[in-house]
């Protein structure tokens, strides 16, 4: 846990990092944005910046075939648990970043919502840093008139709440996960196989599991109705998700460790979660070039 002298340590490095990458540039170049897919709005969190779990290449994938006028970072964008006991921060990581605050000086909207793995962004609440708005949460209207909060969502962990050690014990777990999950997927790339996430898979297959992400989702749905508005977007549990539960919609835009998910919102107030794995799986093969089969020609006898 940060004592307050960490957190002012951490967060002052932080933006201190941010404004440096805002006047260099990035190691891998954005591409121009043409023909990228255009959204209203766009959420993403738990992308755990400053930890090799984070699917950096698939985050700028990302970003760089989509934009929007409206960008939230639903927390735990910046691992600074991870970051306190080793220091990480692959170039990846800085082109992340320089991407988000681009897209903020091009006049995209971007809304941080700190979570707990950067709660030491939080004492920055109400304040804009390279255009980039840090609020502890935010409500957000739809284009078609449905009013939703936005939070990370950790507010509602009852592990974090009640047991906060036993959240960096479990963190501790997760990241050896994480690290077994790599080796897989490193191994399914020399295969020339699609990205595969083994924890998810875990998490999917563990009843416990299940239990609590089904608990923790009404627990949030609750709290959503209690505050009058039509739905809630959060992230926190790495899993994404849309149901309706007592005619509150809930929505979860997953994470850029386990899913590579991202909550879109098109123009028409249409709201959907994009696996972006799978979507670079469509790309690539939509672009593969089509393999015209030939008949053998007869010889004459």
């Amino acid at each position: 846990m940060f004592g307050e002298s960490d957190i002012s340590n951490h967060a002052d490095a932080a933006f201190a990092a941010w404004q440096h990458v805002q006047s260099s540039e990035p190691d891998l170049p954005e591409p121009s944005g043409e023909g990228r897919r255009k959204f209203r709005t766009i959420w993403i969190s738990d992308v755990h910046l400053g930890t090799k779990g984070c699917n950096a290449e698939l985050l700028i994938d990302f970003l760089d075939n989509v934009d929007s006028e409206i960008m939230y970072l639903v927390g735990d964008i910046i691992d600074g648990w991870r970051l306190k006991k080793k220091f990480y921060w692959p170039a990846a990581h800085n082109d992340i970043v320089w991407r988000i605050l681009k897209r903020a000086k091009r006049g995209t909207r971007i809304v941080y919502i700190p979570g707990n793995h950067d709660e030491m962004f939080r004492q920055f609440t109400g304040l804009s840093f390279g255009g980039v708005e840090i609020r502890r949460a935010a409500f957000h209207d739809t284009a078609d008139g449905r009013r939703l909060m936005v939070l990370h969502g950790d507010e509602f962990d009852a592990v974090m709440l009640a047991h906060r050690w036993l959240a960096f014990v479990g963190d501790a777990a997760y990241t050896m996960m994480m690290a077994l999950n790599r080796w897989v997927n490193s191994v399914r790339r020399c295969l020339d196989l699609p990205y595969w996430s083994l924890s998810k898979m875990a998490k999917h297959k563990v009843k416990n599991a299940v239990e609590f992400i089904s608990r923790y989702e009404e627990v949030v749905a609750r709290a959503a109705a209690q505050r009058g508005v039509d739905g809630v977007v959060c992230g926190h549990i790495h899993t994404a998700e849309f149901r309706d539960i007592d005619g509150i919609e809930y929505w979860n835009d997953g994470d850029w460790v386990e899913g590579c998910n991202a909550l879109v919102e098109h123009e028409d107030g249409r709201m959907e979660i994009l696996n972006w794995a799978d979507e670079i799986a469509r790309r690539e093969q939509a672009e593969a070039p089509e393999v015209v089969e030939t008949l053998p020609v007869p010889v004459a006898a």
